[in-house]
């Protein structure tokens, strides 16, 4: 492959003229017809035995040509475009064949790149620090919820339904006093405050005593999933049908001896402590690099292909898909299940794959400006570090990630951690 010139024709579009000498050429072509010759059949000869040159001489000395030539240019773009320091997008690749024959190929492809990119006063950024002060009430809320998963569910008859509470409820939805699709249960156990129903329903069963009967008014949100309801206000008429409260052991040295290897409370106690201080500084640190990168994400300066956002929604996407299939789900029946459409879903992940390419252009632009390149021993320790991490051997891991994508993620990694070392906190 020769890399003939590379010349920028529009924003973040680039043409390479791309030579592909005789013999490369000729031994794609041969690979073409080997892969396909056992579904040609010429007279005179067996299918898929007749020679290379009968065939062309049948059909025009460049029948392999065409699929030779897909074969051969994405490797010969890719190397290109290397040799020409530009970092290719996936996206519509213009291609124009000016020559193909046995002395070789030549070939204009004009490509999507990364942006040229600026970015300005990255040391020195401002953040809020959290607090990292475990209070008797932090401690408190971890032993309560020790508790909820210790205690017992108990009926009540003449308790009015709190907060926390399970209400077990027959509900039947209405539209302008017609019942509507989906709006109907019997004996619906709903955990009041979690949240799990639309707003205002949770808050107009608490109140209420097991026996009750009574109707609720709330509006469905603008982008509930079903058009027909999204926005629309509506009735239910609710049964109570019964009330469950946690009854929640009480608090002492023998509950901790029961749920802990611990044999005294103010031992258990000072256990979640540091358990909670060890959390709020992984707490306190995310948060803090969620704030820079924001701000990152403010200071970059480029034009960003459209088509590096679709493709980190596609990744996103195919994540998603992939965490559904481990819970024995596929993503198409998780569309249906919520009413959602491939473009809803899309733009549903669309502000966060904006922000997680500008904030690795940010980054990427920072390690070049700072020198922060990862040598060949980074990479391999890093290959090392996943294949540890995934138990897999480090043969596999190289299969699975490239070199310069591995490269890629040590040299944004020393990036966020230069920006975070050079931030300043605000004061309280």
């Amino acid at each position: 492959m020769a890399l003939k010139s590379s010349e920028k024709v529009e924003t973040n579009r680039y043409e390479l003229v791309i030579e592909i000498d005789g013999e490369t050429f000729m031994k794609a072509v041969d690979a073409v017809y080997k892969r396909q010759v056992k579904n040609i059949a010429l007279p005179g000869f067996r299918k898929g035995k007749a020679p290379r040159r009968l065939i062309e001489k049948e059909y025009g000395e460049g029948v392999f040509y065409e699929d030779a030539i897909k074969d051969i240019y994405p490797g010969a773009i890719v190397d290109a475009a290397k040799e020409a320091g530009l970092a290719i997008v996936k996206d519509k690749i213009d291609l124009d064949v000016e020559k193909a024959d046995k002395e070789g190929l030549v070939f204009k492809a004009v490509i999507t790149v990364e942006p040229e990119t600026s970015i300005k006063d990255y040391k020195g950024i401002s953040y809020k620090p959290l607090s990292l002060e475990i209070t008797s009430e932090d401690i408190d809320e971890e032993i309560k919820k020790v508790q909820k998963r210790n205690g017992r569910l108990v009926s009540v008859e003449d308790k009015a339904a709190e907060k926390d509470d399970i209400a077990v409820i027959d509900f039947e939805g209405f539209l302008d006093g017609v019942p509507f699709e989906g709006g109907t249960a019997t004996n619906h156990s709903l955990t009041l405050g979690s949240g799990s129903f639309i707003p205002g329903f949770e808050d107009q069963v608490i109140g209420h005593k097991a026996g009750e009967e009574f109707t609720i008014d709330v509006t469905f949100p603008e982008d509930y999933h079903a058009d027909e309801l999204a926005g629309k206000a509506v009735q239910f008429k609710i049964k109570l049908n019964e009330v469950k409260t946690h009854e929640l052991p009480e608090v002492n040295d023998e509950f901790v001896q029961d749920v802990s290897e611990f044999d005294t409370l103010d031992d258990y106690k000072a256990d979640l402590k540091s358990k909670l201080e060890e959390t709020r500084k992984k707490d306190a640190d995310n948060n803090k690099e969620s704030q820079l990168a924001e701000k990152l994400i403010d200071l970059l300066e480029a034009e960003i292909p459209e088509a590096m956002f679709e493709n980190q929604v596609d990744l996103i996407i195919d994540e998603f898909a992939m965490n559904l299939r481990a819970q024995g789900l596929d993503l198409n029946t998780y569309m249906q299940y919520t009413g959602l459409t491939e473009d809803r879903l899309r733009e549903t992940y669309r502000d966060r794959a904006e922000n997680q390419v500008k904030l690795r252009l940010a980054l990427k632009k920072i390690a070049e400006l700072e020198g922060l390149k990862a040598s060949e021993e980074d990479i391999a320790a890093k290959y090392d570090e996943l294949a540890e991490k995934y138990n897999v051997k480090v043969d596999r891991v190289k299969a699975a990630f490239a070199p310069e994508d591995v490269a890629g993620d040590i040299e944004t990694q020393r990036a966020m951690d230069l920006v975070k070392e050079n931030s300043v906190a605000e004061e309280e």
